[in-house]
């Protein structure tokens, strides 16, 4: 029994459709393969862009099985002027985002991974590029969607360009009463302690822990300073809250007093001139 004209057609329309399927999942695995070796901006954008040409590509190409599908498609696009300038118009954000990202990956303002602030002062980390947008994670770990041609215009301050580690200025505050020296130590400890703290200063003996200074009398206390060194891909607030309980831990555990500031009022009694008035 022979097929009809028709029927290849259909059979040929089905299999291109899951002919393309399987190659966009061949797709999606080979990155995912690799993003567990690289995770850089650029793979991200480019996996988006071939799993985008691979879908449009086949859709079109099991589409053109059918013959009539040419002189359709002319028909929108080159029959019709005003169709014509509403697909031209309804397409220039696309573009432009699309343009946007690729400018973003060849010039490399941040990577996946880095800490950016915004020019409205929104904070995060970039987790992922499409053609489309970027996906930025809050530190209430909510997220939030700009699109590229958007961001590609911005000031963005990035807090891991470039950079190795990061830092931290920490100010700690101790009795009048306490022993500095040992306080000192008792910091350092707890800082090196720290799973995300890392020896960042540059020495003549290498890389080093920050030092701890003894930098002023306060009003109720004495003031000690450090710098905190951590890998760029740690969350700031992670960092902070860590060394902070630790070291609030350590000199609590050493007898160590943490001050708070507080106020004497003195009141005086005022006596009265005349007892009988």
């Amino acid at each position: 029994m022979e097929l009809s004209n028709e029927t290849i057609k259909i059979f040929v329309f089905i299999g291109t459709l899951l002919l393309t399927y399987v190659i966009f999942r061949i797709n999606r695995y080979i990155f995912k393969k690799i993003y567990k070796i690289r995770k850089a901006l650029y793979l991200r954008f480019f996996e988006r862009m071939l799993s985008s040409v691979i879908l449009v590509g086949g859709v079109v190409i099991a589409l053109s099985s059918f013959g009539g599908f040419d002189t359709i498609w002319k028909t929108m696009l080159g029959g019709t002027a005003f169709i014509s300038a509403v697909l031209i118009f309804a397409a220039q954000d696309v573009i432009k985002d699309n343009l946007a990202g690729l400018m973003i990956t060849v010039y490399k303002p941040f990577e996946i991974g880095n800490r950016v602030q915004l020019e409205d002062g929104t904070a995060g980390i970039i987790r992922d590029i499409t053609m489309r947008h970027v996906v930025l994670q809050l530190q209430d770990t909510q997220v939030i969607i700009v699109p590229n041609s958007k961001l590609n215009a911005m000031s963005i301050r990035n807090y891991s360009y470039m950079e190795e580690y990061r830092s931290a200025l920490f100010q700690f505050h101790i009795a009048y009463d306490s022993d500095v020296e040992k306080a000192m130590r008792v910091i350092a400890h707890a800082i090196m302690e720290s799973e995300y703290s890392v020896p960042g200063k540059k020495t003549d003996h290498g890389m080093e822990y920050g030092p701890i200074y003894f930098m002023a009398f306060e009003d109720s206390s004495l003031r000690l300073t450090t710098t905190v060194y951590y890998e760029a891909s740690s969350p700031s607030e992670v960092v902070i809250s860590d060394i902070n309980l630790r070291v609030d831990h350590a000199l609590r555990e050493n007898g160590i007093e943490i001050p708070y500031a507080y106020l004497n009022v003195v009141q005086k009694e005022r006596k009265h001139e005349d007892a009988h008035a």
